[in-house]
């Protein structure tokens, strides 16, 4: 037989909230070191139209979440007090225009303005001919005011090469955030 605590606050030596409920099912967290903030996911709605085989960042235009106001042109900045482990992931659609062929599509994450992984297609081996999509998660230490981008590449055989666009909604997209206890 178990036994049952029922309580509405959970508070530290201090008389500070860490853990409250609303008596209706609705617990909020408190304390920051609970919680996996900074948290960050941008998206791009509509499609951005980029340089052949070139390394271009991605021109974010939707803002999902950002607990920390830390993401702002297009990149992620560590805010103070904020450093540690960091899960970070993104996905992207590359492709070229009309039915133009991609050949190759690269994927990356920068920090600090380094790749920090990459991950690639290459059609002239695979054999596809459209355009492919592109995802990384990784876990990564950020210090404080390191900042993170993300990056593609599209080499078409022949048109314009771009990255999302409506046929891909919600598919090119960059997030993270800290890691409890990590």
């Amino acid at each position: 037989m178990g036994s049952i605590i029922k309580v509405n606050e959970y508070k530290d030596f201090n008389n500070n909230d860490i853990i409250t409920s609303d008596g209706a099912g609705v617990v909020t967290i408190n304390a920051a070191a609970l919680k996996s903030t900074p948290a960050f996911q941008v998206e791009l709605a509509s499609s951005q139209t980029v340089s052949d085989a070139t390394w271009t960042k991605v021109a974010f235009d939707t803002e999902v979440i950002d607990t920390n106001n830390a993401f702002a042109s297009d990149k992620f900045t560590v805010p103070s007090g904020e450093a540690g482990k960091y899960l970070i992931y993104g996905s992207i659609a590359i492709s070229g225009s009309d039915n133009s062929s991609v050949d190759i599509g690269r994927l990356a994450p920068y920090k600090n303005g380094s790749a920090v992984i990459e991950v690639s297609f290459n059609n002239r081996t695979e054999g596809y001919t459209r355009g492919e999509h592109l995802s990384f998660s990784v876990i990564i230490d950020l210090a404080v005011s390191d900042y993170l981008e993300m990056y593609g590449q599209s080499d078409v055989t022949s048109g314009t090469p771009k990255f999302g666009g409506a046929e891909s909604a919600n598919v090119t997209f960059f997030g993270g955030y800290k890691l409890i206890g990590a």
